[in-house]
């Protein structure tokens, strides 16, 4: 199990991310864009680097929703491969055969 501290700082981070999704779209355009005067840019960039670091979409980790464990991850499932192994011998995952040969 992962420390509970480090899974409570992603799902903050998950929820700035959320928070400030559309504003920093909406400056990554304006920064972007090749058509606007270089000063209306140059502002985009100095608002986009003043939202709080943590808001920024890399910053969120994937973790597994069961353990928390952030490394070995599975985007199909949302959990890491420890728990995956687990839940598909316990047969609560449909569709999944453990293979032997």
């Amino acid at each position: 199990m992962a420390k509970k501290s480090a899974v409570n700082r992603n799902l903050m981070v998950r929820k700035l991310v959320k928070q400030y999704a559309s504003k920093r779209d909406a400056l990554k355009a304006i920064a972007n864009d090749d058509n606007r005067p270089l000063e209306e840019r140059f502002e985009a960039r100095l608002k986009l680097a003043a939202l709080p670091r943590n808001s920024s979409k890399v910053r969120i980790r994937n973790r597994c929703d069961i353990t928390g464990r952030p490394r070995a991850y599975y985007r199909t499932f949302k959990m890491s491969r420890i728990a995956l192994r687990d839940l598909g011998s316990a047969g609560q995952i449909p569709g999944l055969v453990k293979s032997s040969w």
